[in-house]
């Protein structure tokens, strides 16, 4: 089958090779629209489905598995810039490019144009308008695809200075006056100081006026000296009048760059979340433009009501699982299944979609179920989700928006009604497992004195995962829809109102709408991101650091250690599940590929652990930190405490016995023999003598005699004793120094 955006390549004699995208396809499934991805002219021109099909099957052309237009990128990764100029040029054919087929047929086309720029509340002209459709149509049909080619571009990061020097608009009536000044042009360093402003002082919490904003940003921006008053208090003296923006021109440049994203203003001063509660769009019911499977999916989750136990061991109850349902609403056909412990969250929406959109052969397999492809042929994106807000609202849900081309519908507060295929269904799911599942919760579960369902609980999550894929499996393939109201064409074609047998109807009649991608491109677009930085010790995230084989090849770590990367190239973009802290993916700055991370954890102290475990040990080894600390200081200050009282006690016993009268070069000059002298009495009593206990008494004992006694001297001599041993020492020991020269020098 072929589907919308698959790409074909086609090779002529020449062995010059064309790719072509598919952009349409009838609800016949009879003729496609198709555009060259590789031109910047024409328009998109229809070609039978039989045709490239025959081609395909004969070799003559080849249907492509990678898109080379497909980049991975979030919001997060745009410039300013970027983003401006992808929405300017989304707003101009945004209109457009929902009107298919009209928009392919040339006599249509030129009046939805003018009808477009007629609509626009600026000036725009037709080339402009047809060179966006031909960069949506030729890159992937998503908003993303009209982003700007700056990576190809050079002279990133130069500043741009305006050429001009004589000032622009009308002129001051008092420009001559010295505290007024004529002025001066904004430039585009003026601009991003603007940008980095209103993003700083403006578009925060705080609540600040645009004119705080404009006076902090004068502050640190605008400043030629900084100087303290006589109480210390730190000022900004300003560049003078003339050589800075004024308050209108700073109200120009926002009103002209900022005040139309009203989205970035009311989620940056009020939060994200009072933007999604209060000020988000909701487009749209389930009822509309669902001519064929893809067009709209419903997501729901629910709590189901049955407490299940552990396979780890079969005595721990762990609770009641969430489980997600995918519907398609043309045919009613569950396109997609999460059974867990996740959520309801967007990890386990996550885990909805990427079923949704990939081969369900395999999923059934994990838990030993064997089934036919045909009997879950689905793994397609669809073009509109339609859920609840909650999950369907922030960063994760933008990123997949403009990635994978799906548009998000958010029901309205209190109205399930908007989404009752799938919240019937949850209905009918419960009638039919209650019966037979222990463990189920009864009306009376919180009725005084009634039974607690819980100690009732026998099935392991995955047994209770293969009873809800057989659920589904008989709902897909046999399940007749009652109320499912057909249309002429299918009535004509006696089509059965069974969700497979509408599937595949839908399929070969009005297959427009399903878009395919791989795998792990969906994982990667829909798992979160983060910021990771290279250090010496690894690519460290949240704490944890990882490494891959491109780390060792480029030497980042070594590069890191010695300081060799700039300031903004050490910090990596990444990707990660939540549930297997072992990998992180690194996106490549065009959106085309990763680099897969493994975790450097020689002690194995964090394999097989969850996120929420590794970080209750960091928090925990953190506490141990800060609970020795305290020890450590009062340790610390002990032994400062001794040391200055070694000192004040050395000080005291050097003062009392320090002669003045010696001179301080003689002092100097005496450092060598009196060294000589303190290392041999240090060797007499550092030396070994071993058995020193077991030696008789007698040995080593001089009995003291009357010609060892030494005579009775003065107090003068005596305290001159010392002086002469030191000096009778110094002798003996210079005269056996002349010695040994002595003898060297005649063997020589």
């Amino acid at each position: 089958m072929l589907y919308v955006n698959d790409l074909i390549e086609w090779v002529d004699d020449a062995e010059k090779s064309r790719v072509e995208r598919i952009v349409w396809i009838d609800e016949n499934y009879v003729i496609a629209f198709i555009f060259d991805i590789n031109t910047n002219k024409g328009v998109p021109y229809a070609k039978r489905i039989s045709e490239m099909e025959e081609a395909i099957s004969e070799g003559l052309a080849l249907k492509l598995k990678s898109d080379p237009w497909l980049r991975i990128v979030t919001e997060d990764n745009l410039s300013e810039k970027e983003i401006e100029i992808r929405d300017k040029a989304w707003s101009k054919i945004s209109y457009l490019v929902t009107q298919e087929p009209e928009i392919y047929d040339r006599k249509l086309r030129g009046s939805l144009v003018n009808e477009a720029i007629a609509k626009s509340p600026d000036k725009i002209a037709k080339k402009t308008i047809y060179a966006y459709l031909r960069k949506y149509w030729q890159r992937g049909k998503t908003k993303n695809s009209l982003i700007p080619d700056y990576s190809n571009s050079g002279g990133k990061g130069k500043t741009r200075k305006d050429s001009n020097s004589i000032k622009r608009g009308r002129p001051r009536k008092y420009k001559k006056v010295a505290e007024i000044g004529e002025g001066i042009n904004i430039t585009e360093e003026d601009r991003k100081i603007f940008r980095i402003a209103i993003s700083k002082f403006y578009n925060n919490r705080k609540g600040n006026f645009l004119t705080t904003a404009y006076e902090l940003m004068l502050k640190d921006y605008y400043s030629e000296e900084i100087v303290f008053d006589d109480r210390g208090v730190r000022k900004s003296i300003l560049i003078p009048p003339d050589r800075r923006p004024t308050i209108r021109q700073f109200r120009y440049w926002y009103n002209k760059e900022q005040k139309n994203d009203i989205k970035k203003t009311i989620s940056s001063r009020r939060g994200s979340r009072a933007f999604a509660l209060a000020h988000r769009a909701i487009t749209g019911t389930s009822k509309q433009e669902t001519i064929g499977p893809g067009s709209r999916y419903q997501i729901d989750a629910t709590i189901a009501d049955v407490y299940l136990v552990s396979r780890y061991n079969r005595n721990w109850i762990i609770g009641r699982p969430v489980v997600y349902l995918i519907i398609d609403v043309f045919s009613r056909m569950i396109a997609g299944v999460y059974v867990g412990l996740e959520g309801p969250s967007w990890l386990g929406m996550m885990m909805a979609l990427v079923n949704a959109a990939t081969n369900k052969v395999q999923y059934c397999a994990e838990y030993g179920i064997e089934i036919t492809p045909e009997q879950w042929r689905v793994h397609h994106v669809p073009e509109v989700i339609l859920g609840d807000r909650g999950e369907l609202a922030g960063k994760n849900v933008e990123t997949s928006i403009n990635n994978l081309g799906i548009r998000i519908e958010n029901a309205a507060p209190y109205r399930g009604d908007q989404k009752g295929i799938v919240e019937r269904h949850f209905k009918t799911m419960h009638g039919k497992v209650k019966p037979f599942v222990p463990g189920y919760v009864d009306v009376d579960f919180t009725q005084r004195g009634g039974k607690d369902y819980r100690l009732d609980g026998k099935l392991t999550l995955d047994e209770f995962t293969k009873a809800i894929i057989y659920l589904i499996l008989e709902h897909n393939n046999n399940h007749y829809l009652d109320d499912y109201q057909r249309d002429t064409e299918m009535i004509v074609d006696d089509v059965e109102t069974i969700p497979k047998e509408l599937w595949q109807w839908g399929i070969a009649n009005r297959s427009g709408r399903l878009k395919t991608f791989p795998e792990d491109i969906i994982k990667l677009n829909l798992m979160p991101s983060g910021r990771a930085t290279i250090t010496a010790k690894g690519i460290k995230f949240k704490k944890l650091y990882y490494t891959c084989e491109k780390a060792k090849r480029e030497q980042w770590f070594e590069r890191a250690r010695s300081g060799s990367f700039g300031k903004n190239k050490k910090y990596l973009d990444i990707s990660y599940d939540p549930r297997k802290p072992e990998y992180i993916y690194i996106r490549s700055s065009d959106g085309k590929d990763y680099e897969k991370c493994s975790i450097i954890d020689f002690e194995n102290t964090y394999t097989d652990k969850t996120w929420e475990e590794i970080e209750y040990l960091l928090a925990y080894e953190q506490l141990q930190k800060q609970k020795y600390k305290g020890k450590e200081t009062q340790t610390k200050v002990d032994l400062m405490a001794e040391f200055e009282n070694i000192v004040e006690q050395a000080t005291a016993s050097t003062d009392a016995v320090r002669d003045k009268k010696i001179s301080n070069s003689k002092k100097v000059k005496g450092i060598r023999d009196n060294r000589a002298f303190e290392k041999e009495k240090r060797r007499e009593e550092e030396a070994f003598e071993l058995n020193k206990d077991d030696l008789p008494s007698s040995v080593g004992h001089i009995e003291e005699t009357s010609e060892s006694k030494p005579k009775t001297t003065s107090n003068k001599a005596i305290h001159d004793l010392p002086k002469q041993k030191a000096k009778s020492f110094k002798r003996k020991k210079l005269e056996a120094l002349k010695r040994n020269r002595l003898k060297r020098s005649i063997e020589d």
